[in-house]
């Protein structure tokens, strides 16, 4: 992973979310993903938390764009590791998030899983 990379996809992916322009958002990913994360769960009564098609990402960050309109995001840190890194971040709900992301060769996310703090 290159620190250069995971500066600026860090800072990117911040940014989309906070302008909540789906269409950046939706971009940083692959159209065949795994994303896992206990508000799929909650969301869609699906207790595996998993999507795996970008379509449906999309369809999934929609609806928490719109239960959150005044949604922002605050970076606090970037942990890299191989072909992936991990963004810790204040969330919408005042919580803090860890989020890991896989990358394929074109950096892309290939794989997102989401832990929220209690």
């Amino acid at each position: 992973m290159d620190i250069d990379f995971a500066k600026s996809f860090s800072e990117e992916w911040i940014q989309s979310w906070n302008s909540h322009d789906i269409e950046k958002i939706i971009s940083h990913y692959a159209e065949e993903l795994e994303f896992k994360s206990p508000l799929i769960v909650e969301r869609y009564s699906d207790p595996d938390g998993i999507i795996y098609k970008r379509e449906k990402l999309k369809e999934y960050f929609l609806i928490g764009l719109a239960k959150n309109p005044s949604l922002k995001f605050g970076s606090k840190q970037v942990l890299l590791g191989v072909n992936c890194l991990t963004l810790y971040y204040q969330n919408a709900r005042g919580g803090e998030t860890a989020e890991l992301f896989e990358f394929n060769e074109s950096h892309k996310v290939i794989r997102s899983v989401s832990c929220y703090s209690f």
